[in-house]
């Protein structure tokens, strides 16, 4: 989540254009936080936090590398946390171009010491609807 801070921030340059789009997906993370997760399954509740962090971390990665940003307002929202700079370092190694969240790569959350489902191919699956456990993506193999 993002640290709150007071007025002593001094904004970049590129701040104006990127800050509407950041505040209404937080708006909707705060939703997403307090919506009531009566009749779903544990992990479930989770599955729209994971989903939004995604979208805001994709929107500025996106924004930096076609260059419609700078470097200074992108190091800003990593600094801020308003972008998770795990996942988007992941993001530009080879094979992991559409990972949709860290947990479905970490080997100690599995059984067997493997990754999540959703990294497999969808043409190497048998089951061919299959949702992730941990964030509730249903294929985020780079071959898909």
């Amino acid at each position: 989540m993002p640290k709150i801070k007071t007025s002593s921030v001094k904004y970049p340059d590129g701040w104006e254009l990127i800050e509407p789009t950041l505040s209404e997906l937080h708006s909707r993370m705060r939703e997403a936080e307090n919506d009531p997760h009566d009749g779903k399954r544990k992990c479930e509740p989770l599955w729209p936090i994971f989903k939004i962090n995604h979208q805001r971390s994709r929107y500025l990665y996106e924004l930096y590398y076609n260059k419609k940003i700078s470097r200074e307002p992108y190091e800003f929202c990593l600094d801020q946390g308003h972008a998770d700079r795990n996942l988007i370092a992941k993001w530009e190694k080879p094979g992991y171009e559409r990972l949709c969240c860290l947990h479905c790569i970490q080997t100690r959350d599995d059984n067997f010491a493997t990754t999540c489902v959703c990294r497999v191919p969808k043409h190497l699956r048998e089951e061919q609807v299959t949702e992730c456990v941990h964030c509730g993506c249903k294929g985020c193999a780079s071959g898909d």
